[in-house]
């Protein structure tokens, strides 16, 4: 028989069904009330009802699952010195966007050598979330797969499409049904426009394939997500952070029928890839909102236990503990004195 399918496929291995791994990991009512107040707090935030910034931080990547409980448990504890002003959100990245290959995160390759045993992968995913989230942290997640959010959406707090992935119709359709607040990055360009289309699409109704709680392929119906924002994290040319950058979005967001709230990203193209420039663009930011700017809600911050990146070992077991395996992240002493700072500068504010 001349075979006419699946000429290129390896292996086809089934995955357990969400529904399964969240009665492995299930959630409180005292996790549910908090995710829940986490997402009205960020709500209010973006739509400026909540003057404090929210302050997306934490690890490029996880891949650790001690050093990223350390990290959640260190932010805990700042996080009561600083929520006046601040509302700390902690990067949780399980998927990693690459740009042609590499490790493509901690549950498509949770041991990092290769096998790609995503089940497993998704069971440290969920069993880390549930860890953090009973420290009372929020979680931000970028959302890259269409499927995984099946198993992990109702412990996020606020999601991200990124660069990469914001033109894409799939995430937009994907966004339209999500239970929390939404990010669009700019284009990796700096393109505007592909955020702003993104963010209109994903405000309106969509069907489309995905899974249900079962794992069975299904017709995802939507009545789409109002609550989406801009996230500038700079182009390839430029930064886009600087007041004129950000009156500039304002207007633009404005002309889209859209509202002129957004996240600027103090990394990636903002930062120059400098990840020690991370605070100036936070002090930028502070610097504008200390003059009455009230389009700025929120910042991201690539941040670590240690400083730098790391590249994965043949030796798993010669990694550096606390130290990013993707991009390259500030230390958690910058990172403390850098967000105590901005809370001692905006409680100035009148």
């Amino acid at each position: 028989m001349i075979k006419t399918n699946n000429l290129k496929i390896t292996a086809i291995t089934p995955i357990i069904a969400p529904a399964d791994l969240r009665q492995v990991f299930p959630l409180s009512e005292k996790d549910r009330a908090f995710i829940s107040r986490s997402r009205e707090q960020i709500k209010e935030i973006i739509q400026r009802r909540d003057r404090r910034l929210m302050v997306v931080v934490g690890p490029c990547s996880i891949h650790d699952t001690e050093s990223a409980l350390e990290y959640a448990e260190r932010l805990a504890e700042l996080s009561r010195r600083v929520g006046d002003q601040l509302l700390l959100i902690m990067r949780v990245y399980f998927e990693k966007p690459r740009t042609t290959v590499g490790w493509k995160g901690l549950i498509n390759d949770p041991d990092m050598n290769g096998t790609h045993l995503i089940s497993k992968g998704l069971g440290i995913a969920r069993g880390l979330l549930s860890r953090v989230t009973a420290l009372e942290v929020p979680v931000a997640n970028e959302m890259l797969d269409p499927i995984t959010p099946e198993y992990v959406a109702d412990m996020i707090s606020w999601g991200a499409i990124g660069a990469r992935t914001t033109e894409s119709q799939t995430h937009r359709e994907l966004a339209s049904g999500l239970s929390f607040p939404i990010g669009f990055k700019n284009g990796t360009d700096g393109n505007l426009q592909i955020a702003m289309d993104a963010m209109k699409a994903a405000m309106h109704p969509h069907s489309f394939l995905g899974i249900n709680r079962e794992g069975r392929t299904s017709i995802i119906q939507t009545s789409g997500n109002p609550d989406v924002h801009m996230v500038l994290r700079g182009g390839s040319r430029k930064v886009n952070y600087h007041p004129e950058d950000i009156a500039y979005t304002e207007e633009q967001l404005n002309k889209n029928g859209l509202l002129p709230t957004m996240m600027v990203d103090c990394s990636h193209g903002n930062s120059n890839k400098d990840f020690l420039r991370q605070p100036a663009v936070l002090e930028c930011v502070v610097d504008q909102l200390l003059v009455g700017n009230n389009s700025i809600s929120g910042v991201m911050i690539e941040s670590n236990l240690q400083a730098g990146s790391q590249k994965i070992p043949a030796d798993i077991g010669q990694l550096k503990y606390g130290v990013s395996i993707t991009d390259a992240c500030i230390d958690w002493a910058m990172t403390e004195k850098i967000l105590l700072s901005a809370h001692d500068r905006l409680k100035q504010r009148k």
